[in-house]
């Protein structure tokens, strides 16, 4: 039977007999391989096996040697094989030419590779192409031809294109794909490159390269990038201005900077701009200075050179100087035109210049919105202008602007009544206070129900319509009234001042003091009166004080009763802290112009208004203006409504207890004064109070036995026990007030029994 024998059979039999020999000899081994592609002229194999053995063996010599000429022989039959639609082995071929340095062949190789294989395998042949033109015997159109192919079958190959174009010193070319990379809006960047940066590089090279980009539309290029890159005009304004000048178009240079400093719509880069044109004017005067100072100068080549003279140039750097606070004035009113403080800064910059200085006041009050308005006031600005016309003594002038300036749409009152107040004081100066006058009752006039609602329908409340409550042009109104005016029509603002509510309690003040002073004492005390119903505490306080102390003084003695009810008046309405006080002068004015009684009658009254924290010390004045109206039989029934009713605290009533003892033991009632100490304890802790139980230890050493200081110790123990347990000291609520009344009532039977047996104390 036939066998049939396959080509994979015969390539295998040959791979078998090639690993059999692997020890042969080169020339042995290139033998068989002749003889199994003589036979497999088509296998794939078999080629590469041969073409990586003749690589290899070639690559350890020189690159004259004819091993070299053999294997690039052994490369041409390969791809007339049919091996030219393997991309490995046109790889293999270029590599062997590039490793030759046969840059041309490899050229040629590389584009033979690029016809014969199909596009999908180009991406393995453009690298070889890459390092054919990085290598430094690589001419350079080549290598920019290289470079362009690549590019129109690779895009994303532009940002390296654009390095070998700037490392080459294609500057032109460079800066015509940058440009093209920035304008193109699906650019890719591969490397992490943004559009930023590409515009940066293209600034340096347009500016340090001037001359070699020269005939590109360096103008259109960076213009066009403003509105793409708004935040680098200050590096591309710079860059343009550059370019020019070292051109040496100085005067285009000059003219670009001057269009940036004035179209700057940022600090930083009218900044960057200024410096820049500020060192482009001082290289100018120095070039300047030294063309000057040269021994031999050829006049008419300077003057074909148009060069400026040296008074010119230095004249020029002065004035740039003297404008840069204007110009970044200008920069700032461009941020934000409503910038009131950079619109006075703005006139301060001309106030050599009454034009301009009139001119800058004029433009911003047209510019400035009050709604928008920033740093100040909008009215600052109308008062400065007005203050300018009146300085240059053109008054009427001054007039018309604060006249306009009361028109203009102001959001707040305290604006447009500055205006007013300012006008007014203008007049003042001018000696025409009848026009003041009236400039100010105009101003506080109320508007009309028919104004009002005009401005309801315009679309809200008026500023004119809250000018008559600015508190500020009634002070002015007062101001002229009191100066310039009488007592009435003084009086009459005072009184529609309280009528619209923007009276202050000092301005109450000054109204009765007014009156007062002219002999109208009854008005005064209705202007107090009327004072002290429209405020409450605090404000109050101060007219309560003048209403109180001139009442005295005024009706003391011919009419006690009514400072008696204005007395109670300011009791009642006195805030909590406020009572005290009130009360004692209330009690104060009953002992100077009144009777005793009543005096202890307040003092009693006072002691159940005021505050708790505040009844220990009204006690303590009751006690004592009791014991010298009365004596101390009246101290002791003041001691004991304290103690017994008065709501005091445990500190407050043990401080009463000690007081009414020392009386007590003053007069020798030592058994009244034990009952004291006696009720004190019982809300006393012997750990916090050492002071009270140090007295009882005392007054017990000098006046007891054995017996009552047992007891003493015996309660010390007690409270003591008492306050560790945590339990409640006092034996009744409030102040212990049965246990004290049931002790006081005790001790005042052993006063009575032992005065009726011995006369030796006598109660005062």
């Amino acid at each position: 039977m036939e066998i049939e024998v396959s080509a994979d059979d015969v390539l295998s039999g040959w791979l078998r007999y090639l690993s059999a020999r692997r020890a042969a000899p080169p020339a042995k081994r290139a033998a068989i391989y002749e003889r199994a592609l003589r036979a497999l002229p088509g296998s794939y194999k078999l080629w590469h096996a041969y073409l990586t053995e003749l690589g290899d063996a070639a690559r350890a010599l020189p690159v004259t040697h004819a091993a070299h000429a053999g294997l690039d022989a052994a490369f041409e039959r390969a791809l007339a094989a049919g091996m030219s639609r393997m991309p490995r082995v046109w790889h293999m071929y270029a590599s062997s030419l590039l490793h030759q340095r046969l840059l041309t062949r490899a050229r040629r190789v590389l584009d033979r590779a690029l016809r014969s294989l199909p596009v999908t395998q180009h991406h393995r042949v453009w690298p070889l192409h890459l390092r054919l033109a990085s290598l430094p015997d690589c001419p350079a159109p080549t290598a920019l031809r290289v470079h362009g192919r690549h590019l129109q079958f690779n895009p994303d190959h532009a940002e390296q294109f654009i390095a070998f174009l700037v490392s080459a010193g294609r500057w032109r070319d460079a800066a015509h794909h940058l440009a093209a990379a920035i304008d193109d809006e699906g650019f890719v960047f591969v490397k992490g490159t943004t559009k930023r940066q590409l515009l940066l590089d293209l600034c340096g090279l347009l500016a340090q390269h001037s001359e070699d980009v020269a005939g590109m539309p360096v103008d259109a290029i960076l213009r066009g990038s403003f509105r793409k890159f708004p935040e680098e005009a200050g590096v591309l304004w710079t860059c343009l201005a550059s370019h020019y000048a070292r051109r040496g178009l100085h005067g285009k240079a000059r003219d670009m900077f001057e269009e940036a400093t004035t179209t700057a719509t940022t600090v930083k880069d009218f900044r960057m701009v200024f410096d820049a044109y500020l060192h482009f004017e001082h290289a100018m005067a120095a070039a300047e200075l030294e063309l000057g100072q040269a021994d031999t100068v050829d006049i008419q080549d300077c003057w074909l050179a148009d060069r400026e003279s040296t008074d010119l140039a230095m004249a020029r750097l002065e004035r740039l100087l003297e404008r840069r606070p204007e110009l970044l004035n200008s920069v700032l009113l461009t941020q934000n035109p409503h910038d009131v403080q950079a619109w006075h800064e703005r006139a301060k910059i001309f106030h050599k210049d009454p034009a301009r200085h009139a001119a800058t006041y004029v433009e911003a009050v047209k510019a400035v919105d009050p709604a928008k308005a920033t740093g100040k006031p909008p009215h600052t600005l109308w008062l400065a202008l007005a203050s300018m016309y009146e300085d240059r003594g053109t008054v009427d002038c001054a007039r018309d602007v604060l006249h306009r300036a009361t028109q203009a749409n102001f959001t707040a009152a305290e604006h447009l009544a500055a205006v007013y107040c300012e006008w007014a004081h203008m007049e003042l100066r001018h000696q025409d206070p009848d026009r003041a006058i009236d400039l100010i009752r105009r101003a506080t006039t109320p508007p009309s129900t028919e104004a009002m609602t005009r401005a309801a329908a315009a679309g809200g409340e008026d500023v004119r319509a809250k000018l008559h409550r600015c508190l500020k042009l009634w002070l002015v109104y007062l101001d002229l009234m009191t100066t310039h005016g009488s007592l009435e029509s003084t009086c009459a603002v005072y009184d529609k001042m309280h009528d619209l509510g923007v009276v202050t309690p000092l301005l109450v003040l000054d109204h009765a003091t007014l009156l007062e002073q002219h002999g109208r004492f009854e008005d005064a005390f209705r202007v107090y009166e009327r004072g002290v119903r429209s405020f409450k505490h605090p404000h109050a306080d101060a007219i309560w004080e003048a209403y109180l102390t001139k009442s005295v003084q005024r009706h003391g003695r011919s009419r006690p009763e009514r400072v008696r009810d204005l007395f109670q008046a300011a009791a009642l309405q006195a805030p909590p802290e406020r009572k005290k006080a009130v009360y004692l002068r209330y009690a104060r004015f009953e002992e100077d112009f009144g009777l005793a009684s009543r005096a202890m009658k307040v003092y009693e009254e006072a002691a159940g208004a005021v505050p708790a924290g505040d009844r220990l010390g009204v006690y303590g004045v009751y006690v004592a203006r009791a014991t010298e109206l009365y004596g101390l039989l009246k101290a002791r029934d003041v001691y004991g409504q304290a103690i017994v009713g008065g709501g005091l605290p445990d500190e407050g009533a043990r401080a009463m207890c000690v007081g009414f003892a020392d009386i007590e033991i003053g007069l020798g009632e030592v058994a009244r004064t034990r009952a004291l100490y006696a009720y004190a304890a019982a809300f006393t802790d012997p750990g916090v109070c050492h002071d009270f139980w140090k007295r009882w230890n005392d007054f017990e050493v000098r006046h007891g036995d054995e017996g009552t200081f047992r007891e003493m110790l015996r309660a010390k123990r007690t409270m003591a026990a008492v306050a560790r347990d945590g339990a409640g000291a006092r034996c009744a609520t409030g102040t212990g007030g049965g246990m004290v009344e049931q002790g006081l009532r005790r001790c005042a039977g052993q006063r009575l029994d032992g005065a009726r047996q011995s006369k030796r104390i006598r109660l005062v």
